[in-house]
Parts: C-alpha cells; sequence; structure tokens
C-alpha cells in the first residue's frame, strides 16, 4: 500500500501574498442536488418555529449547511504553514495576521463557522481540554458578521450581514431545531425517501 500524499489546499500563489483563506478550490455542491431541497425545506420549518420568515436569513443558513458538508469548506482558514484551523482562537489569532484582501472573507468565515457550530453542534465546545463558553461563539461570530457589513458598507450584503448580527442567536435556535429535527427518527425515514 503507498502512502497517501497530503495536498496542500492553500494556493502558493495566494500564501506567497499573504492569503490564507482557500477561496479556489471550495468544493461545491450541484444546484440542483436534493441536499439543497432537503436543507432549505428544514430550514424554512425551523424559521417558522420560531416565527423569524425573514427569506434572505433562511437562504443564507440553508446555503451555509450545504456548503459545510464538505468538511474542507467548514476549515478552510490556514495558518502560514497551510495547515487547516480548526479552533476559533486560532482563527481569530491568524486574522490579525491577515492582509485587508482576505480579512473580509476571513471575518465572514468565523461568522459562519461559530454559527454552525454553535447552532448544530454545541456540546462540542464543552467536550474539549478546555470547556469554551457557547455564549463566546455567538459573540464572536456577531463580531464577525458586524465587521463584514462594515467593510460591505453601500454594498447590498451590508444589510444581510448586519441582520446575520442581530438575529444570530434566532439562527442558532433554528439550527439547534434543525438538528433535533435531523435525529428525529420519523425526519430521518422521511429525508431518506426525498433523497
Amino acid at each position: 500500500m503507498r502512502p497517501s500524499k497530503k495536498r496542500t489546499i492553500v494556493n502558493p500563489k495566494y500564501e506567497a501574498r499573504g492569503q490564507r483563506v482557500n477561496t479556489d478550490r471550495r468544493r461545491q455542491v450541484p444546484a440542483d442536488h436534493p441536499i439543497r431541497k432537503m436543507f432549505r425545506a428544514l430550514t424554512e420549518m425551523s424559521f417558522a418555529q420560531i416565527d423569524l420568515r425573514d427569506r434572505e436569513l433562511m437562504r443564507y443558513v440553508a446555503d451555509l449547511l450545504v456548503e459545510f458538508i464538505h468538511v474542507d469548506n467548514l476549515y478552510r482558514l490556514r495558518d502560514q504553514q497551510g495547515r487547516r484551523l480548526e479552533y476559533l482562537v486560532d482563527m481569530l489569532l491568524e486574522l490579525h495576521e491577515q492582509g485587508p484582501a482576505d480579512e473580509r472573507e476571513a471575518r465572514k468565515h468565523i461568522g459562519d463557522y461559530t454559527l454552525f457550530i454553535v447552532g448544530l453542534y454545541p456540546e462540542s465546545l464543552t467536550r474539549r481540554r478546555r470547556a469554551i463558553s457557547p455564549e463566546y461563539y455567538i459573540a464572536q461570530g456577531k463580531e464577525a458578521y458586524l465587521s463584514v457589513a462594515e467593510m460591505d458598507r453601500a454594498k447590498p450584503t451590508e444589510t444581510l450581514f448586519r441582520k446575520l448580527a442581530e438575529h444570530f442567536e434566532y439562527c442558532v435556535t433554528a439550527l439547534n431545531l434543525e438538528k433535533a429535527a435531523l435525529q428525529d427518527p420519523f425526519y430521518q425515514y422521511l429525508w431518506r425517501q426525498l433523497i
């Protein structure tokens, strides 16, 4: 058996400029894939349960779930050696090393990452050697989205990121409901029939 070669996901042309956000090889799920329809339906259901009827937020959260199906997308931020950053504290430390061109994308990713982790895997924060407060993740996620909104001033996306920061806890609650639905045997059966 041959040893497997590790492939570096960071594009060397970007690393030479100090860029450590992997944007070139983001793995995509096809637009017509049934998993997109499933996550949109599930997200709509969970947003309706908490009475948050913002279609733009629903679409963003559903698309985030689809994007993070691929673990490479979840851990897109890299350090100087090209190793993926798996902890929020490392992402925040590396953020200060980023150039301004990468800062927006890195902050957006931090907001997405914290929303995903607190919404679907909050128990992972307390299972580590040092427990981390979900409130810390929420605060960092809100701050990241607000920073993106500031960077996008006068662009159409400014409003979206302001809403994500403002309704961060609601989006977390919606994701908590989605997780419960995904773990329910009835819904598991139903989703298998749809896919």
